[in-house]
């Protein structure tokens, strides 16, 4: 990575733009794991090509219609909200913009697991990579954050649990994520 060495845990810019993160095996293991389980939550993409009816007009693919209700798990209706209040209007705007948001979420969670596979203890991402992982570890982070319930307020009783809670790993996995997410911002900041 040239003249300077990522700082464990923490993402530092990278010379040739992006950013750089080294990690150790058990928190590559845990991204890769969080990162795939988020894949297994948005679900399956297109059809691969070559597949039965993929062979699609790329026109008729533009203007396909994707679902028009919210989806009924609270992660996943948190990763896909209404657009707006009215709920004619929410499903509409739903229609044709889901499926593509679905397939950019689905894109940045790949490109974690892709470059968490072809890493080593020193990920060095490009400015595009970088903006995949912004996106997947905020999807994480809502996901996780909908799984505990936080909201708005402050859930200080969250940051204080016992250490035989159940929920204390996703808490810990959370907070871990948040910290990753800001170290890069702050990378990728001029």
């Amino acid at each position: 990575m040239g003249r300077r060495r990522a700082r464990a845990g923490y993402f530092e810019p990278a010379p040739r733009g992006g950013a750089a993160i080294a990690l150790d095996e058990v928190e590559i293991s845990i991204l890769r794991s969080l990162a795939v389980q988020l894949l297994e939550l948005i679900g399956p993409g297109d059809q691969p090509a070559g597949a039965e009816g993929a062979e699609e007009d790329p026109l008729a693919r533009l203007f396909a219609e994707g679902p028009s209700k919210p989806p009924e798990d609270p992660a996943l209706a948190r990763l896909f909200p209404n657009a707006y209040e009215e709920p004619g209007e929410a499903a509409e705007f739903r229609r044709f913009t889901e499926n593509d948001l679905r397939d950019r979420k689905r894109g940045d969670a790949l490109a974690m697991v892709r470059a968490l596979d072809a890493g080593g203890p020193v990920i060095e991402l490009s400015p595009e990579a970088a903006r995949q992982w912004l996106g997947g570890l905020n999807d994480l982070r809502l996901t996780i954050g909908t799984r505990l319930e936080v909201t708005e307020d402050e859930n200080d009783e969250l940051y204080r649990l016992p250490d035989d809670d159940p929920r204390k790993p996703l808490v810990m996995a959370y907070l871990w994520l948040g910290g990753l997410q800001e170290s890069l911002v702050e990378a990728l900041t001029p």
